[in-house]
């Protein structure tokens, strides 16, 4: 007898941020996740999924990935967005981890095999001087890393993005979205000082990343990137905003900086104007937002033809169980380049129990069947949602400016 779904939860914990995950059970007892978070929406897809496709999945066969893929996109006639490819994504990633749990296979295996034996990862350093990232970045090489991004507080400027408070970083801060100032000129004449510094104090034999975030013009974003030339960033991350993809061509023709773009899109059509121009060198999106491992893996094959690499999003606004299957994703395609690690605050670890491992600088993943995470329901109770939201970014004109 063909096994088919016979439940599905939307499950909604916050073991110091916010979680929402996709639980599908199987006739024969199988169980699979998948991630369904959206930083500051989270509750739009978990409604999305109780609402509208939790009711279409009942009785259906887990095994066939591809057709509920097509079935869940093309079918709901209204198409693409971070909500719906979101809720997509859980639904894919947790048939994925079904497959492999049935197969006795992780993932990577089903996706053909290894290509690499762990994947390179880059954290995350910051400060709110100068010294103080210095500080973290020497921090980060003690822990292994071979690639850092590196982001430091605009003297100032208290709205600086990517620096962490107490030790750690988490935008989503409050109830209500914190309105933070902004001053484009300001970091632009102090974000090639502290690059340099970090180059000037631990050499160039490690990776160094910086996220722009979206912030600056194409010709603010083609001036930055032409002047930190000397400091050989591995890239500069979401240099301007995304939706205007022909400002990427006049990026490339200043500057030779390799620019990443990806978090925020969620298809293979937002990307493929990017990719098959070559306008990007790494693409970012991401398991949870971009339709799953189904998709995501066409996305890096298209990104392959035109030598452009992955460099997923991997933020701690992102679960375990996207991890895992980011991580099994990175292991077994051609054109990886790297994977953001951020790591999680420790009541994560309660809640989420991952076969991921660091070392090195690298990131491996668990050979147990499936994805190779379980989730805690009695862990999960402890932790209520708690609403929060991101920042919102305001010239200091006030002004409301791209965070």
């Amino acid at each position: 007898m063909v096994s088919v779904i016979e439940r599905a939860e939307v499950l909604i914990t916050s073991p110091g941020r916010n979680f929402v995950t996709l639980r599908i059970t199987t006739s024969d007892g199988v169980t699979g996740l998948g991630d369904a978070t959206l930083n500051g929406r989270e509750l739009a897809v978990a409604s999305y999924l109780e609402d509208h496709l939790v009711p279409l999945l009942i009785g259906r066969d887990p095994a066939r990935i591809e057709d509920m893929w097509q079935y869940l996109y093309r079918g709901a006639y209204w198409r693409r967005g971070p909500v719906t490819m979101t809720a997509i994504s859980a639904v894919d990633t947790a048939l994925w981890d079904i497959k492999g749990k049935v197969a006795g296979l992780p993932v990577y295996q089903l996706l053909g095999g290894r290509s690499r034996e762990g994947v390179l990862v880059y954290t995350h350093a910051s400060g709110a001087d100068t010294a103080a990232l210095l500080d973290d970045v020497a921090r980060a090489q003690e822990l292994g890393y071979q690639a850092i991004r590196a982001q430091a507080a605009v003297p100032g400027i208290a709205g600086t993005y990517g620096v962490k408070k107490d030790g750690k970083y988490e935008p989503a801060n409050s109830s209500l979205p914190e309105e933070q100032p902004w001053s484009t000129e300001a970091y632009l004449r102090f974000a090639p000082t502290y690059l340099r510094a970090v180059r000037e104090r631990f050499g160039f034999d490690f990776h160094l990343l910086h996220d722009v975030h979206h912030r600056l013009t194409p010709q603010e974003a083609a001036r930055f990137g032409k002047e930190v030339e000397d400091v050989q960033l591995f890239w500069m991350e979401d240099p301007t905003p995304v939706e205007n993809q022909e400002a990427f061509r006049l990026i490339r023709r200043h500057t030779t900086t390799p620019v990443a773009v990806g978090e925020a899109l969620t298809s293979i059509w937002d990307v493929q104007h990017l990719i098959t121009e070559q306008l990007i060198d790494y693409v970012r999106t991401t398991v949870v937002h971009a339709g799953g491992i189904t998709h995501l893996r066409r996305i890096f094959d298209l990104a392959a033809l035109y030598q452009v690499r992955s460099g997923s999003h991997g933020a701690s606004d992102l679960s375990p169980v996207c991890q895992a299957a980011a991580i099994h994703l990175d292991t077994a395609i051609p054109n990886f380049g790297i994977q953001e690690h951020m790591g999680y605050p420790d009541q994560v670890a309660e809640v989420f129990r991952t076969g991921v491992t660091y070392a090195d600088g690298h990131l491996h993943v668990s050979d147990e069947p499936g994805l190779g995470v379980e989730y805690d329901d009695e862990a999960a109770a402890a932790f209520p949602y708690n609403p929060k939201y991101l920042p919102v970014a305001r010239r200091l004109d006030g002004s409301v400016h791209d965070w």
